[in-house]
């Protein structure tokens, strides 16, 4: 039994940079995680796997189609999917041994284990109890499901699974065409799968611009995903190698059959608070999240919850954000959150970024605004990159040009996006980004050119 200043259930991005932070304010830290390595699901089995897979699965499609174009000869590289997953584990071992060099170097304690939250104020794990003064929740999410599909991780599988296959499939179906379901839906149709993706909905990507949508998805069917929209699955049945799912298609009500060797769920993520105790403390909770104030406490005064356990879009930045918030303000500072500038990505190729308002939203709350867009053809350094596929797009209060949202698609978005990310944390004007001086030849001349057409017109379209 300790007693600390602060005890977080969960290391991933918030709950680890919550207690760095802490920590860094002299507040005496533990976190409690379960997991044999910290970093939590983005370092472990989400983001940063990921990643590694669709920079591997990228660099194998330029190795097909452009090498030879810029005049790099020889035989195209073969697949050893041993190796991809053996380099896949060694970015994740990198990673979460960073972190624990980083809870050592900070003097955080890592208790390890299952927490609950028996009484304000204290938290168990184990047969031990350890005391706060106060506690954050930061124990993330795990995927959701279907009725009538039932996840083995083998042949119905989540991102976890689909991060571990044991062989490349022949046939994949992605159930959801979010974030999740189209980055490792490319990966595997790089790889060689025949990829085909089932929606609910009529768009990709729910939510984003629709420009975003349809250029994306014009994509990403020409590097050979097949696109099943309006489409609801109502079972999934699976052998030993092989599964069938049957879907509806809505705009008719007709009943399909598709088999595949695999059936990735990708229907979005919930709350993972199982086992916590908070409902018989008093925290309220709605549709599995925990409700907090705008200081991020809970109704029960000394708890306090972040990230996919609460509100707001599922992203690992968004949680890190709210953990330094709740840490500053455990240490009597103030802590903030601007929820209007949090980017979202999506790492397929071409990427995707956004920020702020789409242009829908705008006119459906009526706001007089205005669209500046410039294509990625128009940018020299895209064209050399075989990478011109693509548009910025920012959207700015008509009367007083103050940024109000941007989207990106193409190369390098997930990085061009942060540009106007400053801008709008500093209430900058369309006009202050077009009179910035960017360097030439670089991706990040589109963004300028669009800002730029917002006002009298792009130089380069």
């Amino acid at each position: 039994m300790a007693n600390y200043d602060v005890i977080i259930i969960g290391a991933g991005p918030g709950g680890y940079v919550c207690a760095i932070r802490c920590a860094q304010l002299g507040l005496k830290t533990a976190v409690v995680e379960g997991r044999e390595t910290l970093g939590g699901t983005c370092l472990n089995v989400g983001c940063i796997p990921s990643k590694a897979l669709l920079h591997a699965s990228h660099s194998l499609h330029e190795a097909q189609h452009n090498f030879a174009r810029m005049g790099l000869k020889g035989k195209s590289p073969s697949i050893d999917w041993k190796q991809m997953l053996t380099y896949k584990d060694e970015v994740i071992e990198g990673n979460t041994k960073g972190i624990e060099f980083l809870f050592k170097k900070n003097k955080i304690d890592w208790i390890k284990g299952w927490g609950s939250v028996p009484a304000a104020g204290q938290v168990k794990v184990g047969d031990d109890i350890h005391t706060a003064n106060n506690i954050v929740i930061a124990s993330g999410s795990e995927p959701s499901t279907l009725p009538g599909v039932e996840v083995d991780e083998k042949v119905v599988v989540t991102s976890t699974g689909a991060l571990a296959l044991g062989k490349i499939p022949k046939r994949l179906v992605v159930i959801g065409a979010g974030v999740i379901g189209l980055e490792l839906g490319s990966v595997y149709a790089r790889l060689g799968a025949q990829v085909t993706v089932i929606e609910f909905l009529k768009e990709i990507t729910p939510g984003m611009d629709k420009d975003v949508q349809k250029t994306l998805q014009r994509s990403l069917k020409k590097q050979g995903l097949n696109f099943i929209m309006g489409a609801a699955v109502q079972k999934t049945e699976a052998g030993k190698t092989k599964a069938k799912l049957t879907y509806k298609l809505l705009k008719d009500d007709s009943e399909h059959v598709i088999e595949a060797d695999t059936v990735l769920v990708a229907t979005g993520r919930r709350p993972f608070t199982d086992g916590l105790g908070l409902e018989a403390l008093g925290v309220v909770m709605e549709r599995g999240q925990i409700q907090v104030g705008k200081d991020w406490q809970t109704g029960v005064k000394g708890i306090y919850a972040i990230g996919d356990t609460i509100a707001g879009p599922m992203l690992a930045h968004k949680a890190e954000d709210e953990g330094m918030a709740v840490a500053e303000q455990l240490a009597g500072k103030h802590g903030h959150v601007n929820y209007s500038v949090i980017p979202g990505v999506i790492y397929t190729a071409p990427e995707v970024a956004s920020v702020g308002q789409t242009e829908q939203a705008l006119k459906e709350a009526g706001v007089d605004f205005k669209a500046g867009k410039f294509q990625f053809m128009g940018n020299a350094r895209a064209k050399t990159n075989f990478a011109a596929e693509g548009f910025v797009k920012i959207l700015v209060d008509r009367k007083t040009d103050r940024i109000l949202g941007a989207h990106i698609v193409g190369p390098a978005a997930g990085e061009l996006i942060h540009e106007v990310c400053v801008a709008m944390e500093f209430g900058a004007s369309a006009e202050d980004l077009a009179l910035t001086c960017h360097a030439h030849p670089t991706f990040s001349e589109a963004v300028r050119e669009a800002a730029l057409a917002c006002g009298d017109g792009a130089i380069h379209m």
